[in-house]
């Protein structure tokens, strides 16, 4: 009984000190409460100042038929197409036949005169008197580009440039007095800090999607490091400003990474002090100049660089040189490693493509190359990349395949991944030149195969090693896809 007594005094007294605790709590909730309430980013402000600047882009595309005889790619039935879906090969937008009401005066479908509705994209104004900036892969193609803005009024515009190895692009609307958006400061960014997109997922136009910044740098082996964010971003998004909580664009909403086609969690951002610069040469010239070299670099493995003497895994390894390119003319031979460049360090193949890209056709620079044990200083006059798409910054082009593939009359070449993501592909080669067999069987320069008898390619490697395993008795079939079209190809070896 006493320590009964004893004990429910003291059980009473920890309930009074524990009504008083959540009292206590309880009265700093709604404090609390409003603190957090502070801390929260409110995007109202910043969607009312900056919308406005913010359009919407719609292309369109002369209509051609499917099944031209001129082209020799027939139309790809539905059963067919949704064969290609299941494997995971895009399947090119065909026009499907216009309803009743559609047809032209002689009652035939009038396919040939009729713009065609591709796509919808996102884009910003630049300035107050009519330039706009999205991406190049939203007008690539197009045969119109019309401007929309969030007023309603909507403006044919003019590609003034757009360059694929950024993938960004300016146009030009007869406009004045446009609400033009600020470019912010991509130094200042950080990881973790706030950010907002707006733009047409889908074609819902003016969405605001928000989340926060997820690295910086993001290394995809293009020309241009990226910003990753976990902003939500969508097909028709591209384009589209990805914003500050000042109301600065930091950058163009580019990418994602995704196995489903829509988002994932993971987008990524052209920087905005990059693309000003692309959009500059745009404006003035309508095209972009690149430094260039001529050389094909590659990672250093850490097994390598040990092996080699270097030590540590950092630098460029060449593997070739292109005979009286600038590299050439300075002296780098294949097996050196670039450690400098300018006298910017690099880490890895990329890095050199940046850094050459990125400087004037006709600049000097100093080259710091490891071979054969030693590190060596060489000077360089760099040279100016080649117009041609396929070219990236100190690259040579890739060697024909040859074998069985030429026996064929076939020249392929492997797809960047620049390329890759601007034709939407996951694999492919493309045609460089057909004659024999190929041409005969219908193949041409600029075909991309995208399979070899039901087996997905890859690569120039990949593609040589099936050709020559496929029987000689036997026809060949490949996947081939031409402008938008798809088609099977079918080759007879000679016997």
């Amino acid at each position: 009984m006493k320590f009964q007594s004893a004990y429910r005094p003291l059980r009473l007294s920890r309930l009074i000190l524990s009504a008083a605790a959540l009292s206590l709590s309880l009265s700093l909730l709604p404090g609390q409460s409003h603190a957090q309430a502070r801390d929260l980013p409110d995007f109202t402000e910043l969607v009312e100042r900056v919308g406005p600047a913010v359009v919407n882009i719609r292309t369109s595309e002369r209509a051609r038929a499917a099944g031209n005889a001129a082209n020799g790619m027939p139309e790809i039935d539905e059963q067919m197409q949704e064969f290609l879906r299941r494997f995971g090969i895009p399947v090119p937008g065909q026009r499907r036949a216009p309803p009743r009401g559609d047809r032209g005066s002689d009652g035939n479908a009038d396919e040939d005169q009729a713009p065609q509705r591709r796509g919808v994209g996102s884009g910003f104004v630049l300035s107050a008197d009519g330039y706009v900036m999205t991406n190049a892969h939203v007008v690539n193609g197009a045969d119109e580009v019309w401007v929309t803005l969030t007023d309603k009024r909507e403006f044919k515009a003019k590609v003034v440039g757009a360059d694929r190895r950024s993938d960004v692009a300016v146009l030009k609307i007869e406009a004045s007095g446009l609400p033009a958006v600020k470019i912010g400061d991509v130094g200042r960014l950080k990881v973790g800090e706030w950010v907002m997109a707006i733009g047409s997922p889908f074609g819902f136009d003016n969405t605001v999607t928000a989340g926060i910044v997820s690295a910086k740098a993001r290394d995809t082996g293009d020309f241009l490091p990226l910003i990753q964010t976990d902003v939500a971003i969508n097909p028709g998004n591209s384009g589209g400003p990805l914003l500050n909580m000042r109301g600065e664009v930091v950058g163009i909403n580019s990418q994602i990474y995704s196995q489903s086609g829509g988002f994932m969690g993971i987008s990524f951002a052209i920087p905005i002090d990059e693309a000003v610069r692309v959009s500059d040469q745009l404006r003035g010239s309508g095209r972009v100049v690149r430094g260039y070299i001529g050389v094909a670099p590659d990672d250093l493995s850490k097994e390598v660089a040990e092996s080699i003497g270097l030590g540590k895994a950092s630098g460029a390894l060449i593997r070739s040189v292109t005979a009286g390119g600038a590299a050439d003319k300075a002296g780098i031979e294949g097996g050196d490693v670039i450690t400098k460049f300018d006298g910017k360090v690099v880490e890895k193949a990329s890095d050199l493509r940046r850094i050459v890209g990125g400087l004037k056709p006709g600049s000097k620079a100093v080259v710091q190359v490891f071979r054969r044990g030693a590190m060596k200083e060489l000077n360089l006059t760099v040279g100016e990349m080649p117009d041609d798409s396929k070219a990236r910054a100190g690259e040579v082009e890739p060697k024909p395949a040859v074998g069985a593939v030429a026996a064929l009359g076939l020249q392929v070449s492997d797809l960047s991944d620049a390329q890759k993501r601007d034709l939407k592909l996951r694999a492919g080669v493309r045609v460089d030149a057909a004659s024999g067999v190929a041409a005969r069987a219908g193949l041409r320069e600029g075909d991309l195969i995208l399979a070899v008898d039901n087996t997905e390619v890859s690569s120039v490697k990949q593609f040589q090693t099936l050709m020559s395993k496929a029987e000689k008795a036997k026809l060949i079939n490949l996947l081939v896809r031409r402008d938008d079209v798809v088609s099977f190809v079918l080759l007879r070896p000679a016997r």
